[in-house]
């Protein structure tokens, strides 16, 4: 009766664990969903490049993958990592202070261009600026504490040989690449590039682990969610997007029943307007909501 007993308690132990087995992760149609994407991008007044992959099912697809587009302020998602590597490198401190000053006080987005100068903040409250707000004048203290060309030896590291930042924001003058900066802005990348930065970032090998985890709690509190967002509810994407006026570009990590990025670039875009309706801004939307709807929550 023993040995019965303990054969009864076993099957019922396996059958405990098989129900709690998880569900394998589904596909999505993938041809129904490059379709829409191209549908998408063929119907925008401008240049659109895209990469969506799945980190658990590695079903990736793209178009223009691999060309260059401008990353309006997306770059500082590349400049983050950077930070956080130095960070762990023990080269400085998230606690360390920087002080605002007047000469990296610069329009467009953010609240530090309109603080007093002199002011102190912490190189992690700067940081948090700079995504959270997309702060144009938090992302010069940043690259003055880290450099420039660091950002470049980072990226080439992770093997993102076309992810480069130029300057400080707002000021030309300190490109390390003038003519670069000519053509694109504040930084270059491609859609593949950008997209497997995300994909290092939710895999905990950006960085590390810790590290990685404390960028994508950044990037989930992104404000910006006028693009990709945009018809999305209930749902925290850690994301974040660049702007110009004749760019809008977005990558986001969608934590679907899979993980998913998918990174939208555009560039040479006809609506140059500043407004929620954008057509830029509307198109990527489009994909973030395609994206979502191919693979189950």
């Amino acid at each position: 009766m023993r040995g019965f007993g303990l054969s009864i308690a076993s099957l019922v132990c396996a059958a405990g664990l098989r129900a709690q087995a998880p569900k394998p992760f589904a596909h999505a149609d993938t041809s129904a969903l490059r379709h829409t994407l191209d549908a998408i991008a063929a119907a925008h007044h401008g240049i659109l490049g895209y990469s969506v992959l799945n980190l658990d099912t590695g079903e990736r697809l793209s178009l223009r993958g691999d060309e260059t587009f401008p990353t309006a302020s997306l770059i500082k998602v590349p400049i983050l990592v950077t930070l956080y590597d130095l960070v762990e490198q023990r080269q400085l401190s998230l606690d360390d202070p920087l002080t605002v000053i007047k000469i990296d006080q610069v329009p467009g987005s953010g609240v530090l261009q309109f603080m007093h100068s002199g002011m102190s903040l912490s190189v992690h409250d700067a940081a948090a600026l700079m995504i959270i707000l997309s702060d144009n004048t938090a992302t010069n203290l940043i690259l003055d504490r880290i450099a420039i060309r660091r950002v470049w030896s980072k990226m080439e590291a992770l093997g993102l040989p076309h992810t480069k930042v130029h300057s400080k924001t707002f000021l030309r003058l300190t490109s390390v690449a003038m003519d670069s900066s000519a053509k694109y802005g504040l930084g270059v990348s491609t859609p593949n590039e950008m997209a497997h930065l995300f994909e290092l970032l939710a895999q905990g090998k950006a960085v590390n682990p810790a590290a990685d985890s404390s960028m994508l709690q950044i990037l989930a509190n992104n404000a910006d969610g006028d693009s990709m967002q945009r018809t999305i509810n209930g749902m925290s994407v850690p994301h974040k997007t660049g702007a110009t006026d004749s760019v809008r570009t977005e990558c986001a990590l969608f934590r679907l029943q899979s993980r998913v990025v998918a990174c939208g670039f555009t560039k040479q875009n006809t609506d140059t307007r500043w407004v929620t309706d954008n057509e830029g801004q509307v198109t990527l939307g489009k994909i973030g909501a395609a994206v979502v709807a191919a693979w189950p929550k």
